[in-house]
């Protein structure tokens, strides 16, 4: 580890959002809508994280050490409200040596941001509520090769996977959202806010 002071504050943002996570699953406000106070925290984190890669490159287990290295992982992936930093991210990862960690890293980062732009995701990693209530995988191409792809890189099915999201958020007491036509409204109008989508 080279970056010992480095991979502590990393560590720090990270314990931080996990911390109001909790907080969140307490009072039974998780799942209903983006949290204004989890936003401002997401982006608060990308800021900091984002200064220290322009430091230091892409916080790599060889440079934090493996803690650090995840936290920084957690980070760029609720950094949901900074496009470009997510892009740049995405970008970073594809020129790191592709250990197993970065292979799975790089497909959940690159779900996400096809989520969040309106495009068929590759590893069926992101979830949503649905019209039933449930949670179910997010727009995907071909359930066969999403399996494939998921077989690769050591996943479960997307079958199994999403039985598991389903078990979890019925024990962190997720709240199904009561409007579902208003809630996609809604998303839509965040994704164009902080500019995933244009119209």
């Amino acid at each position: 580890m080279n970056y010992p002071e480095i991979a502590h504050k990393i560590i720090q943002l990270k314990d931080a959002d996990l911390a109001l996570r909790d907080e969140l699953i307490q009072k039974g406000q998780l799942g209903n809508g983006y949290n204004t106070d989890m936003e401002q925290l997401h982006i608060k984190n990308a800021e900091q994280l984002n200064e220290i890669i322009n430091l230091i490159g892409y916080p790599t287990i060889e440079k934090v050490g493996h803690e650090a290295s995840e936290a920084a992982w957690l980070i760029i992936q609720h950094a949901i409200s900074k496009p470009d930093f997510m892009k740049k991210c995405v970008q970073l990862l594809q020129h790191t040596d592709h250990n197993d960690t970065v292979k799975l890293n790089l497909a959940y980062l690159t779900d996400r941001i096809a989520v969040f732009e309106e495009r068929q995701q590759l590893y069926g990693t992101q979830f949503d509520w649905d019209a039933n209530g449930e949670l179910s995988p997010q727009a995907y191409d071909d359930l066969n090769k999403i399996n494939e792809r998921r077989k690769a890189l050591d996943l479960p099915t997307l079958e199994e996977q999403t039985q598991m999201i389903r078990q979890r958020a019925k024990e962190e007491n997720q709240s199904t959202p009561t409007d579902f036509e208003k809630r996609k409204k809604e998303i839509r109008a965040w994704k164009k806010k902080v500019g995933w989508i244009k119209n």
